[in-house]
């Protein structure tokens, strides 16, 4: 403890003008702190970052056709951000991209009016609670009419990232690549999913399963088959694969197509690579599939991504094997919705 002190003086009063200041100086502190206050309050915390503060929104991403690597944010269609492609990547735990198409406007309707919101303000509620961002993937084409509907849709719901690659199913490889790379160079996340536009989804679910933790940072997540090449253009005409002969009978391990996810690790690498070095098959499942043989990742099988119909633990429900996703999916979203065991049910296995 100090010493007191040996000798006291006497203190002059202040001067009015001094005492003035001083409260002046009180006054302005006082406020400086109050405000303070009120801004740590309304701050979102750090962290995971999922909708609002300017955050990029209904984007239109070029895909690099010269064979350049990596992908960039073009101009906004409509609401939203202004991609201004500034290169700032918003913090997610995982980005789900929903592969649509000009033929899918009722499932996009049924879509929104299950699982997935349809007002912004929703859908932001859903990423804040989830930790995942949702936005619906699609090409374009040269059909003026169809770009004219998709551009009204975009700044109705503001839930869309535009690839500027030609839609086609023949393509569907291409879309791919270039919807993670967009994905990469727009949002910081731990994973990166892919999904069709015709599987019912648990967000809830879905999250506790990214989070895990995981001993290997390279990750490749789906519900994990083989199966025999078709080398008849007659037989299977989707799934005809014309260079058959690499493959011999049967497939490799990779995931069924509806929904898998690659970890950051893992899409980090696809990003660094050239477009045009990439081998591609006819079916986009496939493709991923080999790119995962060629590199050392994980690959984590977990049929509650490929359930067949809803149960206390499943995460994504599509008629697996009658359908590559839900038959009839404009009906069959909304008759799951309406099931207290798909859409009402608790995200953890109940212990009792």
């Amino acid at each position: 403890m100090p010493s007191s002190p040996k000798f006291f003086h006497a203190r002059q009063p202040p001067s009015p003008r001094k005492f003035t200041v001083f409260i002046l100086l009180c006054l302005v502190f006082g406020l400086s702190g109050f405000l303070f206050g009120i801004i740590s309050i309304l701050r979102p915390p750090s962290g995971y970052r999922c909708s609002g503060g300017g955050e990029v929104r209904s984007v239109s991403v070029v895909w690099d056709e010269s064979g350049g690597g990596g992908g960039g944010a073009g101009s906004a269609l409509g609401g939203g951000g202004d991609g201004d492609g500034e290169g700032k990547r918003y913090k997610v735990m995982g980005f789900v991209g929903i592969q649509t198409g000009f033929g899918s406007v009722g499932r996009r309707r049924s879509l929104r009016k299950s699982w997935l919101p349809a007002d912004r303000q929703g859908l932001q509620r859903l990423e804040e609670a989830t930790g995942l961002a949702f936005r619906f993937i699609i090409g374009r084409t040269n059909d003026k009419s169809k770009m004219e509907e998709l551009r009204k849709e975009v700044v109705r719901y503001d839930d869309f990232m535009l690839l500027d690659i030609e839609e086609e199913y023949s393509k569907l490889p291409y879309k791919t690549l270039a919807f993670f790379k967009a994905a990469y160079a727009l949002y910081d996340a731990d994973f990166y999913v892919k999904a069709d536009d015709d599987v019912y989804l648990r967000p809830d679910r879905l999250s506790l399963l990214l989070a895990k933790e995981r001993s290997h940072s390279q990750t490749y997540l789906g519900c994990m088959k083989k199966g025999p090449v078709f080398t008849d253009p007659k037989l299977k005409c989707l799934w005809y694969e014309p260079i058959s002969y690499m493959l011999g009978n049967e497939y490799f391990l990779h995931a069924y197509g509806p929904i898998y996810a690659l970890s950051a690790d893992v899409v980090a690498s696809l990003v660094a690579l050239k477009n045009n070095s990439f081998r591609m098959f006819s079916n986009e499942d496939v493709t991923i599939g080999a790119w995962m043989l060629a590199m050392n990742v994980n690959h984590e099988d977990n049929r509650a991504l490929c359930s067949p119909d809803c149960t206390p633990s499943s995460i994504a429900v599509w008629d697996i094997p009658k359908c590559s996703g839900l038959c009839n999916p404009e009906l069959r979203l909304l008759e799951l919705h309406q099931r207290e065991s798909c859409s009402n049910t608790p995200t953890l296995v109940s212990d009792d």
